[in-house]
């Protein structure tokens, strides 16, 4: 099993203000598997992907990725883990607004000695001929595109979504899902997808839908159909 996840607790706060976020999660995940995490918010979604990424300090419980334990790692360890292991796509692109594509792409092809193709993965995303183009010149799809280059150029096994289409119209979410598809297929990435979108759920391998810090389901999809054919995007 590529990701394991074992009565994982998170909580914030403390006193008047503590919040149990998650409350003994528990779930795996093949390698290769294209995985959507859903709930309603506040039900823990990105807190999951969060501590998955290194990025938030679980209270207690066990993540192992790729056989590696990660809690109780030191944070000089945990940013090992994020550069060896992870890639990161958010809702929100965090382009650096003054380098151009290809710049945005290439701070991260620094991080590992075994990135990506620049030019294959330009084409593959469709950004060869804005790869001189700086952010406020691209549309939203675009500048999503850049994000997604730039978190694949260092050929992450893992990629973690959070909302990658929730700043996008139904066209170009169409657009990007086949994208994430067709990186799934082409270079065998595991990825976790946050989203509050319930047609996503359709084209992954496995679903798992959180409710108040708990997992409610926990299931395989055996109808997985293309993203180009999800309605209601």
């Amino acid at each position: 099993m590529y990701l394991e996840v074992k009565n994982l607790k998170k909580s914030y706060g403390e006193g008047g203000s503590f919040a149990q976020v998650l409350k003994g999660i528990s779930v795996s995940v093949h390698q290769g598997h294209m995985c959507v995490i859903q709930g309603a918010s506040g039900s823990g979604k990105s807190t999951l992907l969060n501590c998955i990424g290194g990025l938030d300090l679980m209270d207690s419980g066990s993540i192992r990725v790729d056989g590696k334990e990660i809690s109780g790692l030191s944070q000089e360890k945990l940013s090992d883990y994020r550069r060896e292991n992870l890639g990161f796509i958010f809702q929100f692109y965090n382009l650096v607004p003054n380098l151009t594509v290809r710049e945005n792409v290439k701070v991260c092809e620094y991080l590992t000695d075994s990135p990506l193709d620049m030019k294959e993965l330009l084409e593959t995303l469709g950004l060869s001929e804005h790869q001189n183009k700086f952010p406020s010149q691209l549309s939203g799809g675009q500048q999503q595109r850049c994000a997604i280059a730039r978190a694949l150029i260092k050929n992450p096994k893992l990629l973690l979504c959070d909302e990658p289409t929730g700043a996008l119209d139904s066209v170009t979410s169409r657009d990007i899902l086949i994208l994430l598809e067709e990186i799934n297929r082409r270079y065998g990435t595991t990825m976790l997808i946050v989203t509050h979108n319930n047609s996503i759920q359709y084209m992954v391998d496995q679903v798992i839908i959180l409710k108040d810090g708990q997992i409610k389901k926990d299931f395989l999809n055996e109808k997985k159909v293309s993203a180009a054919e999800l309605e209601d995007l």
